[in-house]
């Protein structure tokens, strides 16, 4: 199984995931339209988006003096996968216990 660690930890801060969401709606944004969109500084930003470029989260690309940012697929794969594989666990857990109630309507399944 792949190491989700570093990823889900990129994702926890709010401003990252809020950059994460708009790259996602967007394709791809330079730098400098993401320092102007939010309401901290460049270089905050710049430290944002380094920590979801060694999580694996974005993807860089450089044209010149600017630099583009685009949310990489594998690691929209990987959150995907490990919600399907950890959803099968809990359908298959509520269906275990639908049908222990059903034996015992009291709820008392002792």
């Amino acid at each position: 199984m792949t190491d989700l660690t570093p990823l889900f930890s990129a994702l926890s801060d709010k401003t990252r995931l809020t950059i994460v969401e708009t790259l996602l709606s967007n394709s791809e944004l330079s730098a400098g339209y993401l320092s102007e969109t939010f309401d901290i500084s460049a270089p905050a930003i710049s430290r944002h988006l380094k920590i979801l470029r060694q999580a694996g989260v974005l993807s860089q690309r450089r044209d010149g003096t600017h630099r583009y940012y685009a949310v990489r697929p594998e690691a929209m794969a990987a959150i995907h996968q490990w919600t399907i594989d950890h959803r099968a666990f809990w359908v298959g857990s509520l269906d275990r216990l639908d049908h222990l109630l059903a034996l015992d309507p009291s709820g008392d399944t002792q």
